[in-house]
């Protein structure tokens, strides 16, 4: 396999971040994060690797996002 880049890092833990952070969930809305998490990722799959404005700016807004969906005030999606 080959070696990932420091970027390609960042993005597999922000992914790896998420799904941990739908643990903390009620177990009736867990899926709606992990199906919104997973939608996310893959609707940005397509950035090119050479795009490291776009892929940091992505990080952060996913960042952001994920402190924002761990507060526990937060149950659900919809």
């Amino acid at each position: 396999m080959a070696r990932l880049s420091g970027l390609q890092r960042d993005v597999l833990s922000l992914y790896r971040q998420c799904l941990r952070a739908v643990r903390e969930k009620p177990s009736d809305t867990r899926s709606h994060f992990r199906d919104f998490a997973r939608a996310e990722f893959h609707k940005n799959q397509g950035v090119g690797k050479k795009d490291f404005g776009t892929i940091e700016y992505l990080l952060r807004r996913g960042r952001r996002q994920l402190e924002t969906y761990q507060d526990p005030g937060i149950r659900d999606l919809h």
